[in-house]
């Protein structure tokens, strides 16, 4: 299929509705920017889903995992050589179809917006201060910045990706990034020489900036019908209770979470976390396998953790490390979510 990636935003739409990106039967083409999910079939009494195709409104397919199989601007790296090899090489334009092939059944995406665009054309690309060369998950950048001009900037961005979304048909984008908070280690609270009791005076400022973001960006979401989320993504967000201050603060209905299973710093976070969050969360949350918490994590026990709290959106499919590749961890994560959506109860 032949498409000037320029007109993507234009095109892409055709055959797909929201979710992370719902497929219709005969689509072959588009995508979406962000992540969603929406108007999936409640469980029925008991916990139970009406049906099959209930529990597959529930998941979304995600591009991140396989983002090595992509067409990219050299030969790539050996690991990624043998995978194009193995499973073929792609770009956005056929991941649709690699959902539906890769997925039986699942009709929604979870789409990493660094892979947006044609590597080899530099003119579809927004240079970036810092030497990026195209807006990827991490933009927008300095949402949290004491510097005025910069902290408009990142909104700004936001919005263009918003303006994109509608086209695209997507219900929320993630706006936070490792950089776009803060410091990726947020600060931390330490004595102070007035009463040497623990002062944390550092984060404030970063709060009162992100807050003022996030509700710039969530007017302008709202407008659009789209909403704005903040995923447990370090800096700030590495904290739940960050997030819930900031989305109490902000109080918008476009304004929401979409939480990791995995973007912890502790141990204590992967399912306490979750719990916090999980009432904050109506979209799209990142079923991840991650193996930097080894056995401790638990897709199925994280997923019911999400159901027992009310979460109706659907489940993305994200294997970011461990023993398998991307392609078949993402294989592993829609057996298990599919487990836990099968007997959603007991929750620890």
């Amino acid at each position: 299929m032949t498409i000037d990636r320029r007109d993507f935003f234009k095109t892409a739409g055709v055959g797909v509705t929201a979710a992370g990106m719902a497929l219709s039967s005969t689509a072959t083409t588009a995508n979406c920017l962000a992540e969603a999910s929406a108007g999936a079939a409640p469980p029925r009494e008991g916990g139970q889903f009406a049906s099959e195709k209930d529990k597959l409104l529930r998941i979304a397919a995600c591009s991140y995992p396989i983002r090595s199989i992509f067409k990219s601007r050299g030969p790539g790296n050996p690991t990624s050589q043998e995978l194009k090899k193995k499973y073929g090489e792609i770009t956005m334009l056929d991941f649709p179809q690699f959902t539906k092939d890769t997925f039986p059944g699942v009709t929604r995406m979870d789409i990493f917006s660094g892979l947006f665009g044609d590597v080899a054309d530099d003119s579809m690309f927004t240079q970036r201060p810092d030497g990026c060369q195209h807006i990827s998950n991490n933009a927008p950048t300095n949402l949290a910045s004491a510097d005025h001009a910069l902290r408009k900037a990142g909104v700004e961005v936001g919005k263009k990706w918003l303006d994109g979304a509608v086209i695209l048909g997507a219900k929320s984008v993630r706006m936070n990034s490792p950089q776009a908070l803060g410091p990726s280690v947020r600060p931390n609270a330490i004595p102070r020489s007035a009463d040497n009791y623990p002062r944390n005076e550092e984060i404030i400022p970063l709060l009162v900036k992100a807050i003022e973001s996030y509700k710039e960006m969530a007017d302008y979401g709202g407008n659009l019908g789209i909403k704005v989320t903040f995923e447990n993504h370090w800096g700030l967000a590495a904290d739940p209770m960050n997030i819930r201050i900031m989305l109490d603060e902000i109080n918008h209905p476009y304004c929401e979470a979409s939480p990791d299973f995995c973007n912890w710093e502790h141990e204590y976070m992967l399912f306490h976390g979750l719990k916090v969050l999980a009432p904050y969360a109506h979209t799209n949350v990142h079923a991840k396998y991650w193996d930097r918490w080894g056995e401790k994590n638990d897709v199925q026990r994280s997923t019911r953790i999400m159901l027992a709290g009310g979460f109706k959106g659907t489940f993305a499919l994200e294997y970011e490390a461990g023993p398998l590749n991307g392609i078949e961890g993402a294989k592993y994560l829609f057996k298990e979510v599919m487990a836990a959506l099968s007997s959603p109860v007991p929750v620890v």
